[in-house]
């Protein structure tokens, strides 16, 4: 077999690339202001109410996870019935409805780590099937260095298998595990030393993490809201379940808390939906580590219109290459050249979970302002999917990369960026991820590259996502073709799209394009030569006559 043929089997295969689309914006809207200036029977208030309906929450999300995929309407009607005594119609179809968001959400979870099991079983199932030192392929892992490190795998196998079986079982029966108050919280009561808290400071923040302090929106009732309900001018008043009602301040077995609450962001709006009675959903929480509580609006509201992708493409765009620290942003204009010097917006994702979402709001705001500095209408951004690249399986010794891989906050930052970006007018063009950095690194770091201007491979990145959401090739120029298909091949370049006129013909040559070029007679122009540093040979922009006859006069 000859060295060509090898090259042709080794080449690797490129998969195909998706076609790039303008994500669809936004549809609800949550906005928190603080409760302040409580009193201390407010607060005990609140405390009663949150213990007594959090309870009830707790034994509703039981009884819903028993019926399992038994779950009928009747069976829906049975338990809001029972609950409706022990607070009221409008508390018990909050708590039913958030059992049943709670027990769909723990059936996604159940069937993402079911495809998680998935692949690593089949990583691992190929890879022991391969002979010792095997070396793999761009396509397929090959086998483990030794036999220590099979053995090892072979024990992770039957243990993985063993975890899928039983996965699938709990699938097809229905159960799923759910923790009130989080999973993560609950693990911390076993490593209080390294969270640094007391077994108090824990107790409280459990309890308060399984209070119920939330109420559905109703359109048509008044200010939007009959079991939460906030006046135009912030006033604040509960409805109090019904072994609770003695505690009211107020008609009808109300409680009116004595802060005032005034929403700063999206205040208009929010005001506007209540002055109509239309729906609006609260929730009331505590947060114990600062002793500060909170109340968070929230709305549908209709999907944002995203404009066609050929107009979010008409003013250019700015490409975002997504790292584990900082984004990579670079302008290009409507054919795809880069504009002025590659940005990078830094954040830190090193802290507690509320710390890196501040860190993420912050960068996305200034790349957001950025790019309306820019005049663009829309944002190039890779359409980043990790979940089957997490694995151990997958990266086995790389454990710096499954760290990078793990700590690039996919899906808070899309929700983020869409939302924000939709408050500033702008839209996200999602893009396939495949190749943009080895592309970007081949064709556009090193050319962009000088002494006034360094570039990273996040950049060249950055740029390779801006020319695919604008439906550009990420190369520059297409291969030169062959000396003897210059006549058939046409213009070589790859910028020109196919509605331009004359992009078939062959390129002027180079002496129209010449800086010193001069004309002459007809319509061919060539290049003078250059000037020269002596006085002989130097031009003159004079002209010299031969005269016909001799002046003897």
């Amino acid at each position: 077999m000859s060295k060509k043929q090898l090259a042709t089997m080794s080449r690797k295969q490129l998969r195909t690339i998706d076609a790039a689309f303008v994500a669809p914006g936004p549809s609800g809207v949550a906005i928190r202001d603080r409760l302040k200036h409580l009193t201390a029977e407010d607060e005990e208030v609140l405390r009663l109410v949150g213990e007594h309906l959090g309870a009830l929450a707790s034994g509703d999300l039981k009884a819903r996870c028993a019926d399992g995929l038994d779950h009928s309407a009747e069976a829906w009607a049975a338990r809001k019935q029972g609950l409706t005594a022990q607070s009221s119609s409008r508390w018990a179809g909050s708590i039913t409805k958030a059992s049943h968001d709670q027990w769909a959400l723990s059936r996604r979870c159940q069937r993402a780590h079911i495809q998680g099991l998935e692949a690593g079983v089949a990583t691992l199932a190929h890879r022991l099937s391969q002979p010792l030192g095997e070396r793999g392929t761009s396509r397929a892992p090959g086998g483990y260095r030794g036999k220590g490190e099979w053995f090892h795998k072979s024990r992770r196998l039957a243990a993985l298998q063993h975890r899928l079986d039983v996965a699938r079982a709990e699938a097809e029966a229905g159960r799923v595990h759910v923790v009130r108050g989080g999973r993560r919280l609950i693990n911390t009561r076993h490593h209080l030393d390294r969270a640094q808290l007391s077994e108090l400071e824990w107790r409280q923040r459990w309890e308060a993490q399984r209070w119920f302090l939330a109420a559905d929106g109703e359109s048509g009732k008044r200010f939007g809201n009959e079991t939460i309900r906030v006046s135009p001018d912030g006033e604040v008043s509960i409805k109090l379940p019904a072994p609770l009602v003695h505690l009211a301040n107020a008609r009808n077995g109300r409680y009116v808390l004595a802060s005032v609450v005034a929403f700063t962001h999206r205040g208009v709006e929010w005001r506007d939906r209540i002055l109509v009675n239309q729906a609006v959903a609260y929730r009331i929480h505590l947060d114990v580590a600062r002793g500060r509580w909170y109340l968070t609006a929230a709305w549908r509201r209709p999907v944002v219109q995203t404009i066609p992708l050929q107009a979010a493409r008409a003013a250019g765009m700015v490409g975002v290459d997504t790292n584990a620290d900082h984004f990579a942003a670079y302008h290009l204009d409507p054919h795809g050249n880069p504009v002025g010097e590659p940005r990078r917006f830094f954040y830190d994702l090193s802290a507690t979970a509320d710390h890196r979402d501040a860190q993420i709001r912050h960068a996305i705001s200034r790349l957001l302002h950025w790019a309306k500095r820019c005049g663009v209408a829309a944002i190039g951004i890779e359409n980043l999917d990790f979940t089957a690249e997490k694995t151990r399986e997958k990266h086995g010794r790389k454990k710096r990369f499954r760290q990078l891989v793990s700590g690039i906050p996919t899906g808070k930052l899309k929700a983020r960026l869409v939302s924000m970006a939709a408050a500033q007018d702008l839209s996200i063009v999602a893009v396939d991820a495949a190749y943009t950095s080895m592309w970007g690194e081949e064709h556009w770091r090193k050319p962009l590259t000088s002494n006034k201007r360094k570039m990273s491979r996040h950049d060249a990145a950055g740029i390779a996502i801006g020319r695919r959401a604008l439906g550009h090739p990420v190369r520059r120029r297409t291969a030169p073709p062959h000396d003897d298909q210059s006549d058939r091949c046409g213009h070589r370049t790859a910028q020109a799209g196919p509605e331009a006129r004359g992009r078939e013909g062959t390129r002027p040559p180079v002496t129209e394009r010449a800086h010193d070029a001069r004309c002459r007679p007809g319509t061919q122009r060539t290049r003078e030569t250059s000037a020269s540093n002596t006085v002989r040979d130097a031009r003159s922009s004079r002209t010299w006559h031969q005269m016909p006859l001799p002046d003897t006069a």
